[in-house]
This record gives structure tokens, sequence and C-alpha cells, in this order.
């Protein structure tokens, strides 16, 4: 029985880290990829439900099955994060107008798109920045190190038109 056991802990495992993987990438715009891991999905699906069916009677096949569930969300998600795939709009928001952390961020590499604004206590930098998801935690510790208290907003940005990232992002 503990065979049986472990084998519908690791189907369930691949398949709803697939699944997960899958709802994140057809969020994401990514369908053929989604496709492309749905078809190993339901596959593992049919044979992991086959084994449990067989095994309603055992109380411990059914926990498993739910175990195998709910660890295989977390490592899907876990994949996703590392894979890191897109882009993020960070908006930030400083005190320091004088436009240097706007310069040191193009030259970092970082599309910087800034203006002025309004703030309660005066004028505020107000900046707008696109870079890919996988660089996020770099851009985000490059914006503290240059303004400790900027207030930051990170998006995930859906569509594209326009700008000289546009180019960039079709290739």
């Amino acid at each position: 029985m503990l065979k049986i056991l472990l084998f519908i802990l690791v189907i369930q495992l691949i398949y709803v880290s697939a699944y997960t993987l899958r709802m994140i990438l057809t969020l994401k715009g990514q369908k053929y990829i989604a496709a492309l891991i749905s078809t190993v999905e339901v596959t593992v699906y049919v044979l992991g439900l086959n084994v449990v069916l067989k095994y309603l009677d055992q109380v411990a096949s059914l926990a498993v099955y739910a175990i195998g569930y709910a660890v295989g969300i977390l490592i899907g998600a876990w994949i996703e994060e590392k894979i890191a795939l897109g882009y993020v709009t960070v908006k930030v928001i400083s005190n320091e107008i004088n436009g240097g952390i706007a310069n040191a961020l193009r030259d970092k590499g970082y599309g910087v798109t800034a203006w002025l604004g309004s703030g309660r206590d005066g004028e505020r930098l107000v900046m707008e920045i696109l870079a890919k998801r996988k660089n996020q935690n770099k851009l985000y510790q490059s914006i503290l190190d240059l303004d400790p208290k900027a207030f930051v907003i990170t998006v995930e940005p859906k569509q594209f038109h326009g700008g000289f990232w546009t180019k960039a992002i079709r290739k």
C-alpha cells in the first residue's frame, strides 16, 4: 500500500504543478505553452484519478491525494516564480526631484519615463519603469539604493503598444 500512496502523491504533485503552471501561463497570455502543458496534465490526471478510485475505500489514499494537491499548487507557483515570465511596470514617487534617480536607472538599462507631480508636501518626481519580471528584484534594490524613502508600486502590464520597448518585446 505504501507504493500506491507514494505513486498517488507523485502523480498529484506532477498534475497539480502542471495545472497551476498552466493556469498562470494562460493568464499571462502564453496560450500555446499552456496548451502543451495541458496535454501532460490531463494524462497524468486520468492516471492518478484511476488509482485513487481503485483505492477509494482506503482513507489514506484520499488523504495523500488531497495533500498532493495542496503541495502541487505550491510547487507550480514556485516554478512560475523561478521562470518569472513577462514584464512589470514599476511606479516610483520620490522626493528627489533633481532627475538623478531617473538618469541613474537609465544608465543601468531601464526605460524610465519621468515627470513632476504634486504631493501633499510639495513637488515629487514620478517615474514609470518597464522591466522584465526576472529583473524586478534588482530594479527594486537599485531604486532603494538611490532613494531609500521612495514610494514604489509594481504592477504586471497585460498589453503593450508604442514606445521603444515594444520592438524589443516582440523579438
